[in-house]
């Protein structure tokens, strides 16, 4: 099999930590310039766009010189941009750092921060936080938490070592362990395992279970329950579904505090709204160490708010209600 030929490094630095845009052009089509490429690509409405990147010099080729507004058609040439983003919302809590070394970071990620630049969250993620807080433009994540889930997040420091740490999540060679509040049901025999196939459709924001075979396996144990109807739980996760483990306590009839999609889906949770935060923490990794052989096990300080001051969690409107 032949082997594909490696892009070019890119002649832009990152901006606030976010990687430009790389664009190859087709081998092959009947476009008469580099222009008419990028209009049809980002769409005719963003031609006045095309046009003043290209006007500005923004648009450059792989030596780095700008892409004239009339250069002509060439196939597989690559050229970069930054795209233009609208201003976000700052999360107003901080990314903690667990663990440091020369192979990889781990923080304990606050609610509502993204992982990884996506959607209308993109210099808002812990991804481009880490690069710029820690000079280190190369981060990349080896996996990834949802937004408004908080906790353990591993990020490798160089690119080449990224495959390794990405396959012991893929393997399932890592120990996670969540914990999440919800209500307290005398009546559910935990611990229990949880089966089942879970669907997450691109554009749909809740998944769903179907029939089939089970592609999501969670443990479930009761730690402890107290005052209002509430219990602690501790989730194992067995395999990684999007919101697998939201989806199975909520199969179970406790649906985890703060859940904007289960068990009804409201709508979805606005950048710049920090109220009652989903009461699930990514609360430990465990796991040996790819490069080194070091045995690591991490732990998250944080604390479910529902939990430990219910009264000052409960006294706002849930994030994602009318403001």
């Amino acid at each position: 099999m032949r082997r594909r030929t490696p892009p070019p490094p890119s002649p832009l630095p990152q901006r606030d930590g976010i990687d430009p845009v790389r664009v190859r052009l087709p081998g092959a089509g009947a476009w008469a310039g580099v222009r008419e490429y990028l209009v049809e690509r980002l769409g005719t409405a963003r031609a006045g766009i095309v046009d003043g990147m290209l006007a500005a010099g923004l648009v450059v080729g792989a030596d780095g010189r700008p892409v004239a507004p009339d250069a002509a058609y060439v196939p597989g040439m690559f050229v970069w941009y930054h795209r233009e983003l609208p201003p976000e919302v700052p999360v107003p809590f901080p990314l903690e750092i667990v663990h440091r070394d020369e192979h990889i970071v781990v923080v304990d990620k606050p609610h509502f921060l993204a992982t990884t630049p996506r959607g209308s969250h993109v210099t808002e993620s812990a991804l481009a936080r880490l690069r710029r807080e820690l000079d280190l433009p190369a981060l990349g994540a080896a996996h990834r938490l949802d937004r408004l889930t908080a906790g353990l997040v591993l990020f490798t420091v160089r690119p080449e070592e990224r495959g390794a740490y990405q396959s012991l999540f893929r393997d399932r060679l890592v120990r996670k362990v969540y914990e999440a509040v919800a209500p307290y049901d005398p009546g559910l025999a935990l611990p229990r395992t949880v089966r089942s196939r879970i669907v997450k459709e691109r554009g749909v924001l809740a998944a769903y279970e179907v029939a089939g075979e089970p592609n999501a396996v969670s443990r479930v144990e009761l730690v402890e329950h107290g005052a209002r109807g509430l219990g602690r739980y501790r989730l194992l996760p067995a395999t990684g579904q999007t919101h697998q483990l939201r989806v199975h306590m909520n199969t179970l009839g406790v649906p985890i505090l703060g859940d904007p999609l289960y068990p009804e889906v409201a709508a979805p949770v606005a950048a710049g709204d920090f109220r009652r935060p989903l009461q699930l923490l990514a609360r430990e990794l465990e796991f040996t160490d790819p490069v080194t052989g070091t045995e690591h096990r991490l732990r998250s300080g944080r604390v479910l708010e529902a939990w430990t001051s219910y009264e000052g969690w409960a006294a706002v409107p849930p994030a994602g209600a009318a403001q």
